[in-house]
């Protein structure tokens, strides 16, 4: 199990926990569920644009930690929809098989 599929199962361990209220108390993870769809997605693009500012201040250090901000409010967020890390797992593989056919992408039929 990769760390990102055991993070994602304690995400899916607040939830429940959070959906039967057995939710730990100061749990950040229940909170952000509790508040719903919007506060996570809010926490999302809030960790994308820290994520862009410190690529774009040359801070790896920093950098590092906003990538890792960014991954688990999206995991939330996935738990939150319904959908499994597996699913977006699943989809990053299919792409990688794709690597390298950029002018498959690219090819316009005219006929159509």
């Amino acid at each position: 199990m990769t760390v990102y599929e055991e993070i994602f199962e304690v995400i899916k361990q607040r939830k429940d926990a959070f959906e039967t209220g057995t939710a730990q108390e100061n749990s950040y993870t229940c909170y952000l569920f509790e508040k719903g769809v919007d506060k996570i997605c809010k926490k999302v693009g809030e960790e994308a644009t820290e994520t862009v500012i410190a690529a774009k201040n040359n801070d790896n250090d920093e950098l590092k930690n906003e990538i890792n901000d960014l991954l688990y409010h999206i995991m939330v967020l996935c738990a939150n929809q319904g959908l499994e890390w597996s699913e977006v797992e699943e989809v990053l593989s299919e792409r990688n098989e794709k690597i390298g056919n950029l002018k498959k992408f690219h090819t316009v039929d005219k006929n159509t």
